[in-house]
């Protein structure tokens, strides 16, 4: 099996991720995933494609995440494995896609505007 890329973003996040077969070891940014995302929930989000589709182990990821925050990185990663692993086999998503994890979040920050200090908080109004 040949490697397989894929591309996945959220908010200002992008994830390139090339999967290939091997024993489910994750590297994002040449760190592995664990100490790159601390905590347990970004672990989570970012396996969550393979626990869905029953292949933890079966794939190795190698990803380059650049822009936004953590939260966004984690949700662009999971967004490009989703799409590499259904480049692999077809038959997975249905499963993604029941779950959400087939789809690109929309959801951006909204531009501030000028004469008001955030992008719908407005100074205080005063009559006279």
């Amino acid at each position: 099996m040949e490697i397989i890329n894929s591309l996945g973003r959220r908010k200002k996040a992008t994830a390139r991720v090339y999967l290939k077969e091997g024993t489910g070891q994750i590297t994002v940014n040449k760190k592995d995933f664990k100490t790159y995302f601390p905590t347990g929930i970004l672990q989570f989000v970012a396996q969550q494609a393979f626990e869905l589709t029953d292949t933890i182990g079966k794939y190795d990821v190698v990803a380059n995440l650049d822009g936004g925050g953590i939260n966004g990185q984690a949700e662009a990663l999971r967004l490009g494995i989703s799409r590499a692993l259904v480049k692999i086999d077809e038959e997975f998503k249905p499963a993604l896609k029941v779950k959400g994890l087939m789809t690109r979040d929309p959801r951006m920050v909204e531009r501030k505007k000028p004469g008001q200090p955030k992008a719908r908080k407005k100074f205080q109004f005063s009559k006279r």
